[in-house]
């Protein structure tokens, strides 16, 4: 929501201030990202708690392990042709922000205010809540050798792993990377553990549920609504595959790198979710599956002996620093939002001399412990992917009508449009069947999303409010930044320049007049 006047002259100046950045002759972002940084951005955004989280939900909709093993595949295909799409619109629209970049321009303010309505609201809160409670499960199962741990105990524990991660990413910037560099290797370890003892068990004749007499021998009636909520399943393991386009104007070659980036990440994160899960199948039949809680360590215990605290340890490190990479990235979409007056100024300001989105972050944090006291894991799952699913589709489908509405547009990558109807004609069954199966949960979803109408006409379409509601909300904005000690960034605060610059100096609220020339060489 835009702050009043003031700050809507802030962002306008700051939105062309970032034209200048990105295309003409100011500051630009730095090309320092190649290919292989790239791979590692969607392969490491991607591989997350998913893969061991998901594969229970899967299952359980599924109905068989061959149709489980059809959805990974499935998932991994049209995921793959979601990014492709995606591609197109990220050198096409060379915005930051991603998808809310891409519907706001297409299709309007409104269209773009609620994909990050909800964005804030839900997909950010809920997948750092989903990881965290999956990093506190994998954390207590080994406490709980012969029942589910306590659900207050793993609710406490990811509230405790929030607010400490959350500190660490206040703090400092480097801390929060060599934190997601170090737990990194987590997800690797306990990933590359699962693969190879599966290949072992191959080998040993262990794959009675591998043999396709078995592999599609249902447990349960088959339901086509079930099967959709079993691709949602999905869906939520293969999350974060469209990160790269938050970061497309700091690709090297975007037009080459963006593309093979894609060619070889998904198909690559496709393989170690298809082979991670039939390596589940090879040691747990089903019903197994479905009893535990926490698949990996269950996987572990059978296959590891006294060495099965591994994998506990390995999964927790991946979805702890999972929760870590969630909160440092969130904060694109929350500068994007404010520089197009879309959210209060304040999340758009950074701490004085740590140079961390504090409000952002704090924020963020809040939203996601309100979000751990909803709902159990899996429902939360099913909201973030009916939603994601949702925009996703809105997204590709407006890569269709830039077709029509700007065809001499220049599209340095240019996809076929069978890609984005393929896609859409999967989204359609995807979101059609889920709200037949799951109409509550899709429509809480939906219910969430349009509470965002009226706050949008409220708060951005409305310009003339009355001067005491821009009086109260300079002040709420002056001890917010008083509170975090936080400013608006120099490119939006000093870029300026001529009339432009003075609106956006004008647009300051006192703290950032008084203090922002006492901080101007802090180290960020």
């Amino acid at each position: 929501m835009t702050d009043g006047p003031r700050q809507r002259s802030s962002t306008a100046g700051s939105a062309k201030d970032g034209d200048k950045e990105s295309g003409g002759g100011g500051v630009a972002l730095k090309k320092e990202i190649g290919l292989v940084s790239a791979c590692g951005i969607i392969v490491g955004n991607i591989i997350g708690s998913g893969i061991f989280v998901s594969p229970k939900g899967v299952m359980e909709n599924a109905s068989s392990v061959g149709v489980a093993l059809i959805v990974w595949i499935v998932t991994g295909v049209i995921t793959a042709i979601g990014a492709l799409c995606y591609a197109e619109l990220g050198v096409t629209i060379p915005k930051s922000g991603g998808d809310y970049s891409y519907v706001k321009d297409i299709f309007g303010g409104l269209a773009g205010f609620l994909r990050l309505w909800i964005a804030v609201l839900v997909i950010y809160p809920t997948n750092q809540a989903v990881i965290a409670l999956t990093f506190s499960n994998y954390v207590l199962q080994p406490l709980f050798p012969t029942c589910f741990p306590p659900e207050n105990g793993l609710r406490l524990l990811a509230a405790v792993c929030l607010l400490l991660l959350t500190w660490v990413n206040c703090s400092s910037v480097r801390w929060a990377t060599r934190v997601q560099d170090i737990f990194t290797a987590g997800k690797l370890l306990a990933l590359a553990l699962i693969i190879i003892m599966g290949i072992v068990q191959i080998c040993k004749g262990e794959y009675y549920w591998l043999e396709p007499a078995n592999a599609f021998e249902p447990f349960q009636d088959y339901d086509v609504g079930l099967i959709a909520l079993a691709f949602l399943q999905g869906s939520f393991a293969y999350g974060g595959w469209n990160f790269l386009n938050y970061v497309t104007e700091e690709l090297v070659d975007p037009y080459v790198n963006l593309p093979r980036a894609i060619f070889i990440s998904i198909p690559l994160v496709t393989f170690v979710y298809v082979f991670a899960n039939i390596a589940y199948v090879t040691a747990m039949s089903p019903p197994e599956l479905l009893a535990s809680n926490a698949v990996a360590v269950t996987f572990g215990e059978k296959l590891l002996g006294v060495m099965s605290w591994i994998m506990p340890i390995s999964v927790a490190l991946s979805t702890f620093g999972g929760v870590n990479g969630s909160l440092f990235t969130s904060s694109r979409l929350f500068f994007a939002g404010a520089r197009e007056g879309h959210l209060p100024s304040l999340l758009a300001m950074i701490h004085v001399k740590r140079c961390t989105p504090i409000p952002a972050l704090l924020f963020t944090c809040l939203s996601t412990l309100l979000m751990l006291c909803t709902s159990d894991m899996y429902t939360l799952i099913n909201y973030v992917g009916f939603i994601n699913y949702l925009f996703y589709g809105v997204t590709v489908a407006g890569q269709i009508v830039l077709r029509f509405k700007q065809p001499n547009i220049h599209r340095p990558i240019k996809v076929s449009l069978i890609w984005p109807v393929i896609y859409l004609i999967f989204w359609a069954f995807l979101l059609i069947f889920s709200l037949y199966s799951e109409p509550v949960v899709c429509g809480i979803g939906l219910a969430i999303m349009l509470t965002g109408v009226p706050v949008y006409f409220l708060g951005v379409y409305w310009d003339n409010k009355p001067q005491c509601f821009d009086a109260f909300v300079d002040k709420m904005t002056y001890l917010g930044q008083k509170f975090c000690v936080v400013v608006y960034p120099a490119e939006s605060s000093s870029s300026g320049s001529g009339e432009e610059g003075e609106e956006m100096k004008e647009a300051m609220s006192p703290l950032s007049k008084d203090d922002g020339d006492n901080h101007k060489s802090a180290d960020c």
